[in-house]
């Protein structure tokens, strides 16, 4: 009958429609809609992965992967120096944590001026 890579395409196509129809009937919801901005990029930067441009799509995915989780950065960056080993090389380590200091500032200022 079919094969085990079958199935799993049929399931993920499956799910794929089923995420685009729940989109549509629910498209014009303000959470959904800053989702799929992020999305977008994302899955457009994995087409481009899939056409052979794989410098396009990665820097289509970071931009993807940055807008749907860049709120979240700031809460990896303070769990971050609360591990032990890790905590303490952040904190101690100057080009490391001014890099994180100015990545968290353009992020955070960033994502307060989208709607």
């Amino acid at each position: 009958m079919c094969n085990p890579d079958q199935e799993i395409g049929v399931g993920l196509i499956g799910f794929g429609i089923f995420f685009s129809f729940l989109g549509l009937i629910l498209f014009f919801d303000r959470g959904l809609l800053a989702l799929g901005n992020g999305s977008v990029s994302f899955f457009l930067g994995l087409f481009f992965i899939f056409v052979r441009w794989p410098i396009l799509g990665i820097t289509c995915q970071t931009y993807g992967f940055l807008f749907l989780f860049g709120g979240f950065l700031p809460a990896v960056k303070i769990f971050l120096f609360q591990i032990p080993v890790v905590g303490w090389l952040l904190q101690y380590t100057v080009p490391v944590s001014y890099a994180l200091a100015i990545s968290m500032f353009f992020l955070c200022s960033w994502h307060s001026f989208t709607p």
